[in-house]
């Protein structure tokens, strides 16, 4: 709407406010009271001087969507390319009006594009979670780990073009971080995923588990929090883990079809700090899988409890 429209004007109950007018300061202390969105919906677009402060800094220290993706139910439209689209708009902007103050940036669906911007301008940054990105790629996590050293939180969880080289890169280059996040899409039972998650994605699923249990192991000695939900590393990956993360206080293992339970208490023994272990916690039928190839899941009918995740 027009600047002068805002606000102006006489009413019934005496002469109103002219909203435009507004200090900014005044501005800013509203605007901070609102969330991501609501100032994307309604502000920004009140006229120019409001347009002004939604872009100020002091606004964009967090990028936060990942709290709306949590209240609704996945849809297909969030994979589709004019929805990345979206995210990347506003990621980009959010890193250029930020003038390098983002600390946090937390979303879905981005891209190389967006996210290597980011990098670019917003060195501070502090956590990063980025999961559900199918073109979020090494090339752009380099450019996180080569321009975001201070970074201690990273979320990339179902992000399947990014590889063990990026664990690598990432733990060289920010000896800072305490909290990984690196689950996969249930392919015990993708049938929850099928009709949401293009079918050519849920089988690109990566294979690499004791390549990137490797190479977490050897340049992220002092994650402190871990998650790797239904990965592939065997316990020689566990083992390699568990000698070189010293500091683990947390660590996810649900869902990891290729440990036992002896694995994981003979391996996890020599980890001091920890305090919680999630074991995997479900139950295949012997029907879905060859018995010759599965057969330690009879150790899981002895050693967890099989109610809470039924495949």
């Amino acid at each position: 709407m027009e600047e002068e429209k805002v606000g102006g004007g006489d009413t019934d109950a005496g002469p109103s406010s002219n909203w435009a007018e507004l200090t900014h300061v005044c501005l800013i202390n509203i605007l901070s009271r609102l969330t991501l969105e609501e100032r994307w919906t309604g502000p920004m677009f009140a006229c120019r001087s409001w347009f002004s402060a939604c872009k100020d800094p002091v606004l964009h220290s967090v990028f936060d969507l990942e709290t709306r993706f949590d209240l609704l139910a996945e849809s297909p439209r969030w994979w589709t390319p004019e929805f990345e689209r979206g995210i990347d708009s506003m990621l980009r902007s959010v890193a250029d009006w930020s003038d390098g103050s983002l600390a946090e940036i937390k979303t879905r669906h981005c891209s190389d594009r967006s996210l290597s911007f980011a990098a670019e301008r917003c060195p501070n940054l502090l956590v990063l979670s980025i999961r559900s990105c199918p073109n979020v790629t090494d090339d752009s996590m380099c450019r996180v780990a080569f321009r975001c050293s201070k970074l201690r939180e990273l979320d990339i969880s179902y992000c399947y073009e990014i590889s063990h080289e990026s664990l690598m890169v990432i733990g060289r280059n920010c000896p800072n971080l305490k909290v990984l996040k690196r689950n996969l899409m249930n392919w015990l039972d993708p049938s929850q995923h099928v009709g949401i998650v293009p079918n050519e994605y849920l089988n690109a699923c990566p294979q690499d588990g004791d390549s990137e249990a490797a190479a977490i192991a050897k340049f992220m000695p002092n994650l402190e929090h871990l998650e790797l939900r239904f990965s592939k590393f065997s316990a020689k990956g566990l083992g390699s883990i568990c000698k070189g993360c010293l500091n683990l206080e947390c660590l996810d293992l649900s869902a990891c079809a290729n440990l036992t339970s002896r694995d994981i208490v003979n391996l996890t023994s020599n980890l001091k700090n920890l305090t919680r272990v999630i074991k995997p916690n479900f139950y295949i039928p012997r029907s879905v899988f060859h018995t010759e190839r599965y057969g330690h899941w009879n150790l899981y009918d002895e050693r967890f409890q099989t109610d809470v995740f039924r495949i």
